[in-house]
């Protein structure tokens, strides 16, 4: 096995991405990372402290992908609520695709340094879009309750919940429907946050 220096943090990166992608967060262990660069495991510790820092590291990179995705759909000139469904849709369609990468962004784990990034500006573009909607006072709790709405989506679709008796357009469409209301009302009355 070779030393590190052969390697840096973003090979390792990706190749534990890589092997999310196949194998899911279980397959994505320590040695089985170090194994694909033919490197000893104890070369990894150079360039992360333990499996959680590759996992948040993995995770911000995930965050990254979907970003990106998100941003594809979403043109600034687009009316608010045509860029909310958008959004909504390439978000599920995200999750459905590349659903073993989707589950690295769902362990609780905080990222710190650079591995805080890329969640914070996926947070930021969900928010600022969201506000379009609902109004500033409200965009934090109004994106967290849309945020809730697609999670719960992608899950039942993971778990192939949806068929003739529970369908999936038709439930879509009335939990998007709920929420747009909400947010539209939110911003006709102005509501305060805390209330």
């Amino acid at each position: 096995m070779a030393y590190p220096a052969k390697t840096d943090r973003s090979a390792i990166l990706a190749a534990a991405v890589r092997i999310l992608s196949q194998q899911g967060l279980r397959g994505m262990s320590w040695r089985a990372v170090a194994a694909s660069l033919r490197l000893a495991p104890n070369s990894l510790y150079r360039y992360f402290a333990n499996r959680n820092h590759l996992e948040m590291a993995v995770a911000a990179e995930v965050a990254g992908r979907l970003h990106a995705a998100l941003l594809k759909t979403n043109p600034k000139k687009q009316a608010a609520e045509k860029s909310i469904r958008a959004f909504a849709k390439a978000y599920l369609r995200f999750a459905r695709e590349q659903h073993l990468l989707y589950e690295a962004l769902l362990v609780p784990r905080p990222a710190t340094g650079e591995d805080a990034i890329a969640p914070k500006r996926l947070w930021l573009f969900a928010v600022e879009l969201v506000s379009r909607v609902s109004g500033a006072k409200v965009a934090q709790e109004a994106t967290v309750a849309l945020w809730a709405f697609l999670h719960g989506i992608a899950a039942l679709q993971s778990a192939d919940a949806f068929d003739e008796e529970k369908p999936f357009s038709s439930s879509f469409e009335f939990g998007y429907r709920a929420w747009m209301e909400a947010a539209r009302a939110a911003a006709a009355s102005g509501t305060n946050r805390g209330r």
